[in-house]
């Protein structure tokens, strides 16, 4: 992979469009990147790992960070643009991140969606657009690079502080690092896997021998009464011999629930046949009670009849007579209906006259008639006159409203004219808001500068002063771990001796008679020693040594946690001294960080205000430019009004006349119309209700006639006679149901009069079924206990079978299960390390890692020999640490000395050395899993500006020769020696409108 060009616009601190070109800066192999700090050195780094991955570095990317320039004016937009060649293939992928921009209709400000752009270039077609999705151009990109932006930021962006810490660091350290780097968390996904299979096969095992256990109490449940007298085997899961003890114990159960089935079955036939015969009985008694009571209820029953009878009589006759007159009633109806209209008529007629005047009130229909047309025509002469009226209201409208304007146009030019008289001083003030906003910006620009070392010293300091407290509680864990292995070492050593002097019982328990002794050779033993008081064996020796062996390590565990602690104790105090002599305190750094907090908080709150302050000058001026405008158009409106005025005072004069002549004696036109029209409505009311009262009046006459004849053919004398015989339909449905009803119930009391069966039961004595009843209530009660036993034990004997067969079934399939177990856990153990077939005891990840670990020694070995002139070498140890990994550790050889020590143990230079060979070795490494994607461009973010002259030059040599293979390394430093020694160079220089790249060939 080669960059040739990178455009940065709006990003980060540069607030313009800056290009880097790396052909440039890359003939001559090795270039510098420097500038002050917080000019931006490490923002073009950023640009090119957020062009390639759409992020920049995880430890840039905190939260709510935008990657908008602050300098930026409003409408320019942020954007990162570069152009490589990766895999034979040139290609430009240009990115921008959502950023807020004006709104092209309004005011404000709406928020723009990222956008992402690849093209190619072809020899022949010049540039060819590829994608632009986010998705698909990181898929092509990433496929292309063959590395994730965690790699990438590791191998090409070489951070040389993170593989000196690597080297100081213990084994959980360095897998988390090479883990990140080489993904290898499938591998413990399968240790976490096979970890889930055993706890799952473990589980499926002690719930199976919990399941028969459960069952066995289950039977001893069911079996109740007539189970075995013995209790259930009583035993725990996993114990051998449960699952025969299970079995026995339940076929004991099973065979005397059979014999109390066998005892029930005959039980319940003898109740049955009790039962039978008491119901016979019951049957028979509840006839005859039933006969003789329906005999005595028709008797009854015919009696009440015959009281009723008269009531029947005189039902049918009313009845009768309201079938007659209902012939009568649509007449009644009718004469009623006229009569309702006929007063409706009349009253309409009085209220109408009375609305008119005192001598039309006796007047006819056509008399009212004459008169409402003769209104009607003198009404319809009005309208000339109505129109008239009406646009002499509208012309007062607008004389109005020409008067409103008037007085706003004055009022607007008093208003301008006071705002106009300030304008100078608004507009000054408005300049210095702006002025003093940019300086705000650029004092917030310092104290970022100074926040930022600050802050860190402070979480040093803080972090000394734990590690302090630490390392006081190591030194007492390792003063009582040290007594507990000095205490077991002297306990082993005096068992050791008191076993020595009884050596001699212990060789005699091994002589046999006939058998030569293994001290003396001789086959009698006359007098072989014995055992004395206090005697020690051979495997009480044993535990004591492992005892010892133990505390051995444990001591030696909490000596190395005790170095490690002291040397991040002393690194943390360093970072907290910084550039002073000596070590401040926490409180002093707090507030330090807290003063600088505040003036930059406040500068940056005044700095803010910086684009505020220009939008307000702008919009003033632009009020300026629109007032003045304002106030000439209403000088112009007020010489058009005087005209339009006078032609509307010649038109109301005119009006005025014609309305005078119309109206007469009413107030206006519109009064003298409404009066007139008030009065034909009157009249045509008057005519309609006489013409209404005459039509009534006559329907009335009729109606009485045809209700005389209808009531003369009924049979009645009067009118009046039929309508009080007159009945509704509802009436004559409650006679007619009354009649039925005693028919009816005559019907039916003759019917049972003809039973023979009451008649012949009436002669015989009383029943007695309550005596029966008690007597069958008895057997039945007998007969439901037998059937319910016989239930009982018919479900106890085929629950009983039914969990035998369970418990049968759970012992078959335990079998596999258990095997299952012990495979899984054997394959478990070894993965995870605890196993004693693993004899590093290392899990399967730490086993992975100390392979690539390997690997990477190998390859950082190569180049440390040539930067140290074959002195060192780097090798990896797989030897067991106090930590909970294994095999990652990481020693140095030193061929002056012949010997192998750690690497937390060199020296300042020494790691130097020793950090980068391995950050060049762990990219050739990850490059080479990647798929050996060739890297033509580097660079090495580290901090020279510790290093002495002597070892600066060494290490300008050892850079230099990175230059093998057409190779591009890019160092970023803000050291002022460097730009001695390296001509070719990059500068970021900080300015108060935003950084910008100078190139220096």
């Amino acid at each position: 992979m080669r960059l040739h060009r990178l455009t940065v616009t709006a990003f980060g601190p540069f607030g313009a469009t800056q290009e880097v070109d790396f052909d440039a800066l890359s003939t001559g192999g090795l270039f510098l990147l420097h500038g002050p700090t917080g000019a931006g050195k490490t923002s073009v780094l950023d640009a090119v790992c957020y062009a390639l991955y759409g992020a920049v570095p995880g430890a840039r990317q905190s939260p709510g960070a935008t990657l908008r320039s602050d300098h930026a004016p409003p409408g320019l937009v942020t954007e990162v643009l570069l152009e490589l060649t990766v895999g034979g293939r040139r290609l430009e992928v240009t990115r921008s991140p959502a950023q807020p921009r004006p709104k092209k209709r309004g005011g404000g400000f709406t928020v723009e969606k990222a956008q992402s752009r690849l093209r190619e270039h072809d020899p022949e077609r010049g540039w060819q657009a590829l994608s632009k999705s986010h998705q698909e151009i990181g898929e092509e990109l990433t496929q292309l690079l063959g590395m994730s932006r965690e790699q990438f930021c590791q191998v090409v962006l070489l951070p040389q502080g993170d593989f000196a810490r690597f080297l100081r660091a213990d084994a959980e350290a360095r897998g988390r690092l090479l883990g990140r780097l080489f993904d290898t968390r499938r591998f413990a996904a399968v240790e976490e896997r096979l970890a889930e299979l055993r706890r799952g096969a473990e589980a499926r095992v002690t719930a199976g021998d919990e399941k028969i256990l459960a069952l066995l109490q289950r039977i001893a449940q069911a079996a109740g009464p007539a189970g075995t007298e013995t209790a259930p085997p009583a035993a725990r899961p996993g114990e051998p011999g449960l699952a025969d003890a299970a079995l026995g114990w339940a076929a004991l159960a099973r065979s005397a629930a059979r014999e109390h089935l066998d005892i029930a079955r005959t039980v319940l036939a003898g109740a049955e046949d009790r039962q039978t015969a008491a119901r016979r009985t019951l049957d028979a008694e509840r006839e005859l009670a039933r006969l003789q009571q329906r005999h005595a209820e028709t008797e009854r029953r015919s009696a009440a009849l015959e009281e009723r009878r008269p009531d029947h009589d005189r039902c049918l006759q009313r009845l009768d007579r309201a079938r007659k007159a209902d012939r009568v009633a649509p007449a009644l109806e009718l004469r009623e209906e006229s009569e309702r209209a006929h007063r409706a008529a009349s009253d309409t007629l009085d209220r109408a006259r009375t609305l008119l005047a005192p001598a039309l009130r006796d007047a006819g229909a056509e008399q009212l008639a004459d008169l409402e047309r003769r209104f009607r025509l003198e009404l319809g002469a009005l309208e000339a006159a109505r129109a008239a009226e009406a646009r002499s209201a509208r012309i007062d409208e607008e004389r109005s409203r020409l008067n409103r304007q008037a007085r706003a146009d004055e009022e607007l030019i008093r208003e301008t004219d006071a705002w106009l008289a300030d304008w100078e001083a608004t507009r000054a003030a408005l300049k210095e808001r702006v002025d003093a906003s940019q300086e705000a910006a650029t004092r917030a620009e310092r104290l970022a500068g100074l926040l930022a070392p600050a802050r860190h010293r402070l979480a040093a300091g803080r972090r000394r002063d734990s590690l302090a407290a630490e390392v006081a509680d190591a030194r007492e864990r390792f003063a009582e771990v040290r007594d507990r292995e000095l205490a077991a070492r002297t306990h082993w050593l005096d068992l050791r001796e008191r076993r020595l002097r009884g050596i001699a019982a212990e060789l005699a328990a091994g002589l046999v008679t006939g058998e030569p002794c293994a001290v003396c050779g001789s086959p009698e033993h006359p007098r072989p020693a014995s055992p004395g008081d206090g005697h020690v064996d051979r495997a009480t020796e044993e535990r004591a040594l492992d005892a010892h062996r133990e505390a051995e390590e444990t001591r030696a565990h909490a000596e190395q946690a005790i170095g490690l602690l002291r040397e991040r104790h002393t690194a943390a105090e360093n970072d907290a001294r910084g550039e002073e002599a000596r070590s401040p305190e926490v409180a002093e750094l707090l507030s330090l960080v807290e003063r600088l907090t505040d003036e930059h908080t406040a500068a940056h709150r005044l700095a803010a205000a910086t684009h505020p302050a220009r939008e307000a000058l702008a919009a003033a001026e632009r009020e300026h430019t629109g007032r003045l405008e304002q106030r000439q158009a209403a000088t112009s409106r007020t010489a058009a009004r005087t005209s339009e005025r006078e032609t509307l005072d010649r038109e109301q004069a005119r009006l005025t006349e014609q309305i005078a002549a119309a109206r007469g004696e009413s107030e206006s036109v519109a009064a003298h119309a409404e009066r007139l029209a008030r009065r034909v409505t009157r009249l045509t009311g008057a005519a309609e209700a006489v013409r209404a009262e005459q039509d009534a009046a006559r329907r009335r006459k009729e109606a009485d006639d045809r209700l005389a004849d209808a009531a003369f053919k009924a049979g009645f004398d009067t009118p009046e006679a039929a309508a009080a015989t007159l009945l509704d339909a509802a009436a004559q449905r409650e006679l007619q149901h009354r009649v039925d009803a005693w028919q009816a119930e005559a019907a039916a009391v003759a019917d049972r009069r003809g039973e023979p069966g009451a008649r012949q039961a009436a002669e015989r004595p009383p029943a007695r079924p309550e005596q029966a009843e008690r007597a069958h209530a008895s057997a039945d009660r007998l007969l439901r206990e037998a059937a319910s036993a016989l239930a009982a034990a018919q479900e106890r004997c085929a629950e009983l079978s039914r969990l035998s067969r369970q418990s049968a079934d759970e012992v078959r399939g335990l079998g596999p299960v258990r095997e299952e177990y012990e495979r899984v856990a054997r394959l478990a153990g070894l993965a995870a390390g605890t196993s004693a077939d693993n004899e590093r005891k290392m899990r399967l990840e730490s086993y992975v890692l100390a392979a690539r670990l390997e690997q990477v020694a190998a390859a950082a070995t190569a180049r440390l020999r040539r930067m140290s002139s074959g002195r060192y070498t780097l090798v990896h140890s797989d030897a067991r640490s106090g930590g909970r990994r294994a095999g990652l550790g990481l020693h140095v050889v030193d061929a002056w000395t012949g010997g192998e020590r750690d690497t937390a143990t060199l020296s300042g230079g020494e790691t130097f050395f020793a950090s980068l060979a391995l950050a060049l070795g762990l990219a050739d490494v990850v490059t080479e899993e990647a798929g050996g994607v060739r890297l033509d461009t580097l660079f090495i973010d580290e901090g020279f500006g510790s290093l002495d002259d002597q070892t600066l030059d060494e290490v300008l040599d050892v850079l230099d020769s990175l230059r093998e293979r057409d190779r591009s390394v890019g160092i970023v430093s803000h050291v002022a020696d460097l730009r001695r020694r390296i001509p070719v160079r990059l500068e970021v220089v900080k300015e108060r409108h935003g950084s910008s790249v100078r190139h220096r060939l």
